[in-house]
């Protein structure tokens, strides 16, 4: 892919970008005014192209990077790569859709989840614990399901707040995926009462581990 191409890209993003949407997302932290369907557009008319993706989110910009990450090739990237591109996600929107679109389908997923979880910085750390979380709900097997409540009931309370985030939804996967650690679960979440306040849209669950627990076990039954 040539130079103009990024370039013709970048000017399409600008013609997508909206004041209103970007008011809206910049209370989330995320600096970017489009449209996210119109950025799935955008991605389908594109398809995959891994070396524009590359070139893309060479250029910082946050919607450059959301689309980098729908059309890249998630399998091709290298570990030290990925662990790169992690660091240098400063939106969370960019965070959560690297590790939910790419991260989680590439061979090394299970390395970088060990090497994040034990990250000193807690925005890394928090995607440890989501790749954990991912684990917890899709292969179990392996994972110390006490262990990590252990450090849960140890360190979710004082965590920050994107780390506290994580390790709250990994709290609630156990609890729901796994009968034997329920009750444990759900006193973990009790006593810390991390979430407990956390405004709900009617209709949505709460993210209180509890009743997130308690509700999607009601409706798998």
């Amino acid at each position: 892919m040539t130079e103009t191409t990024v370039s013709e890209v970048m000017a399409e993003l600008a013609e997508l970008e909206d004041p209103k949407t970007r008011e809206v997302n910049e209370k989330h932290g995320d600096d970017h005014g489009v449209n996210l369907s119109k950025l799935r557009a955008l991605a389908k008319r594109l398809k995959t192209q891994q070396e524009l993706a590359r070139q893309l989110w060479e250029t910082d910009d946050t919607a450059a990077r959301l689309l980098a990450i729908l059309i890249c090739r998630p399998k091709a990237f290298e570990r030290a790569e990925l662990d790169v591109m992690l660091r240098e996600a400063r939106t969370p929107k960019v965070h959560d859709w690297l590790v939910n679109y790419v991260v989680k389908k590439n061979p090394h997923s299970e390395e970088l989840r060990l090497a994040w979880s034990a990250d000193p910085d807690p925005v890394v750390a928090s995607a440890g614990w989501a790749l954990t979380t991912e684990r917890v709900a899709k292969k179990p097997e392996g994972l110390d399901l006490a262990g990590l409540l252990d450090v849960i009931e140890a360190e979710m309370k004082d965590a920050p707040d994107r780390l506290q985030w994580a390790m709250n939804h990994c709290l609630a996967q156990i609890g729901i995926e796994h009968a034997e650690h329920r009750t444990r679960a759900i006193d973990i979440g009790e006593r810390l009462e991390v979430l407990k306040d956390y405004p709900t849209s009617p209709g949505c669950t709460s993210p209180f581990a509890p009743i997130w627990i308690t509700e999607m076990v009601r409706r798998q039954r």
